[in-house]
């Protein structure tokens, strides 16, 4: 299961997406953790990046989300459908419209139609993928042609859960990595952007990359 997508990164060292804490991930989410996972300055400077980068009236996808999604309170999204580990959690989130549990290292096939989606999320969550290449290339299905697919992460992380090579690399290559996973995909026209620089509170980059 740890290396189910080795062969698609051979770059990268083997058990590369290895766990120190193999057990059930449904399990270790069942608690709900009605907490945020990045401080005020870096929600903040998220949910400006989501209001210049994502379209009006569009149908959203929040990927391994929880209680709160970060989005503008004033947008208008046609729908959110948020994705998570706790269903808890995700029915306290006032922005979904709709939502679904599903362990994307165990199954990682979401269960939409191709091409459902303008515009897909995923924050603070990249680096609990164990099967990244099957769940960006999912992500890449479900989206409509040149939608946006915002990645964001800072330097927090349940590290007993995280994949082995995401410990192993600071910021600058959690970015080159998370590129990397969207370039395999297929993903273009990817950037890199510091959305806070960490000198004061938590650090945030956000990587995007377009269907």
């Amino acid at each position: 299961m740890a290396d189910a997508d080795q062969a698609l990164f051979p770059e990268l060292p083997a058990g590369a997406f290895a766990k120190q804490d193999p057990g059930d991930d449904l399990a270790f989410y069942a608690p709900p953790r009605l907490v945020t996972h990045i401080d005020d300055g870096a929600t903040a400077a998220l949910t400006d990046f989501y209001r210049t980068m994502l379209p009006e009236d569009a149908h959203v996808l929040d990927l391994m989300s929880s209680w709160v999604s970060h989005l503008p309170t004033d947008g208008r999204y046609a729908g959110v459908v948020g994705h998570g580990m706790n269903a808890q959690e995700l029915a306290a989130n006032p922005q979904l419209t709709a939502w679904f549990v599903q362990n994307l290292n165990v199954d990682p096939v979401l269960p939409m139609d191709d091409r459902s989606f303008d515009a897909a999320l995923c924050c603070v969550g990249v680096q609990y993928l164990q099967r990244p290449g099957a769940v960006f290339a999912e992500i890449r299905r479900v989206l409509v042609p040149g939608a946006p697919f915002v990645v964001s992460f800072s330097n927090r992380c349940f590290p007993t859960k995280a994949v082995a090579i995401w410990r192993a690399l600071d910021t600058s290559g959690h970015a080159a990595l998370v590129k990397l996973y969207l370039e395999r995909a297929g993903f273009g026209d990817v950037r890199v952007d510091l959305l806070a620089d960490g000198r004061v509170g938590d650090p945030l980059v956000a990587i995007t990359g377009c269907a």
